[in-house]
Formats: C-alpha cells, sequence, structure tokens
C-alpha cells in the first residue's frame, strides 16, 4: 500500500483544495472590496468621525451646507483649499468662487456624500479650507463682548451659540483645548456661517484664562439659574466675558471662583431653565441693550 493510501479516505474536495483557486466564499469577499464605490454602493461610514482620514489631511477644515461655505468664501479669514460643488450650487455660488479664487471640482451629490459622515446635508457644497488663525487672551478687545464656554461639548449648541455670537457682534469665544468640539463639520453647519466671523480662543487651562481676563479687566459674569441676581438688574460694564455651563453640569468650581458675579435670566413661564444655546441667545438679547 503507498503513503498516499495510508492517509484514509478523503472527503468531498473544496474547489480551492483541487485547484488553488480561491473558493465561493472568498470569490465573493474579494468581488465586494473590488465593487466600485457608487450610489448603489456607497463606501462604509465611519460613525463618529466628521474628518475622514482616508481622504482628507488632518489639518485641514471641513465645511459644508450653503450658508457656512458661503461665508468662509466671503469672509477670506481662511486658506482656501478646494471646493467641490454640484453644477448648480456651484452656479449659485459663482461671484464668491470667483472672487475667492478657489480651485472648485464639479462633483455630484452622491460623490459628496461619500465623502462626508452619514446624514451630513452638504447641500451640494464641501469646503476643504485651513484652519483660521489662533488668536490668545492677550490679543482681545479691551471693550470687547465675549463668551466662554465651560466644556459646552455638544457640536450642535456650540454651532448654535456661534451663531448667535455673530449676530449680536460678539468679538470671540474662549473655550478649552480639550473638552470642545472640533470647529468643523457639524458644528460649522449649526453656526450657519457664524463660525467665520467670531473668533475663537482655546486656551489649555480655562481657570488661568478667567485670570487673564480678568487683569484685562474683563467683568466676568456667570449664567446660573440659581443666581441671586436678575441679568436684567446686574450692574453689566464692557469689557465683559459672559460665562456659560455645559448643561445639567453648569459652572465647574473653579470656574465659578473666577467669575465676578452670577445672573439668572428671569423666565416668566412654567419652564424655568433653556437648552444652553437659547440661553446665550437670551442672555446677549438682555446684555447688549444694556450696554448699548
Amino acid at each position: 500500500m503507498s503513503k498516499d493510501r495510508q492517509k484514509g479516505p478523503r472527503g468531498p474536495r473544496k474547489p480551492d483544495q483541487r485547484t488553488g483557486a480561491p473558493g465561493p466564499r472568498d470569490e465573493q469577499r474579494r468581488g465586494e472590496q473590488r465593487r466600485p464605490a457608487g450610489p448603489n454602493n456607497p463606501r462604509p461610514r465611519q460613525h463618529g468621525r466628521e474628518r475622514p482620514q482616508q481622504r482628507f489631511a488632518p489639518d485641514i477644515d471641513l465645511i459644508w451646507g450653503f450658508h457656512s461655505v458661503r461665508e468662509a468664501l466671503r469672509a477670506k479669514r481662511r486658506k482656501i483649499v478646494r471646493l467641490w460643488a454640484s453644477a448648480a450650487a456651484a452656479e449659485k455660488l459663482a461671484p464668491e468662487i470667483a472672487e475667492s479664487g478657489a480651485e472648485l471640482r464639479l462633483a455630484s451629490g452622491e460623490e459628496i456624500d461619500a465623502m462626508l459622515p452619514e446624514g451630513a446635508v452638504h447641500q451640494g457644497l464641501l469646503l476643504e479650507a485651513r484652519p483660521k488663525p489662533a488668536l490668545d487672551v492677550e490679543d482681545l478687545p479691551t471693550d470687547g463682548l465675549i463668551l466662554v464656554l465651560d466644556q459646552v461639548t455638544d457640536p450642535h449648541n456650540v454651532g448654535a451659540i456661534l451663531r448667535t455670537a455673530a449676530a449680536f457682534g460678539v468679538n470671540a469665544i474662549v473655550l478649552t483645548e480639550r473638552h470642545s468640539p472640533a470647529m468643523t463639520g457639524v458644528l460649522a453647519k449649526a453656526a450657519s456661517g457664524g463660525l467665520e466671523h467670531v473668533d475663537i480662543v482655546s486656551v489649555v487651562n480655562l481657570a488661568r484664562a478667567m485670570d487673564a481676563l480678568g487683569d484685562l479687566g474683563y467683568l466676568r459674569v456667570g449664567l446660573d439659574s440659581d443666581a441671586p441676581s436678575s441679568l436684567a438688574q446686574a450692574p453689566l460694564t464692557r469689557p465683559m466675558a459672559l460665562v456659560l455651563g455645559a448643561e445639567g453640569k453648569g459652572l465647574r468650581r473653579l470656574t465659578r471662583e473666577k467669575c465676578d458675579l452670577f445672573v439668572r435670566i428671569d423666565l416668566p413661564g412654567a419652564v424655568r431653565s433653556l437648552n444652553v444655546s437659547n440661553a446665550c441667545a437670551v442672555a446677549l438679547t438682555i446684555a447688549t441693550m444694556k450696554l448699548g
């Protein structure tokens, strides 16, 4: 008996054992990998990421949506790298595109979809741009009105606050490098162009930044629903920093210790608290009327 026969009876041979070719499952897997991305086969999404690292450099801000892209082109406070646009969107923004000198690449809505997080409402526009120049606390105006955000992490809230800040002529927003959302993507879309018109001061230590604001003469006003004084009755002066805390947690202890006074917003209805972005809008309405 030969050595081959001593191995015993063999079961049914798989195709790859007989020919060396991939089996049916391997072919299926490889076929799926080879299929080009498109409307019927979108690229896998990276949930929770605003910057698809496989396509864009880490020092690129992604800005999408009509108002956000238009204001970025108009403000000219960034270095524009590239604009992806549908033919219809490019036609609507033709004057701004020409004035900015942006490199224009026409793309379908499906192609722009594939570059962005799932559910991004881009309206046929995606801008690649460098971040705005950084600002330090010492660069703030001596008669300014600014906002300080103490670990407000939701990009939709911060975006809405930026939109409101731009509408009220706020000079800058101070926030921490950590526990703050990226100034791009979802936040920029929520800001609806406001990000381009309000300076951002990113600090490592908020308590030290509050000290620096005090040295510059800023009145540091903490917003607190349980404060003993009403914002409408508080003695406000410029320069002023309105300090807002995260929903639920409010202002942290060290931040509270750096405030000069605390104020509340008096609400006549049954609900006594507001979303942080709504509270910011109401507070800025009262503050700007008092400051003139």
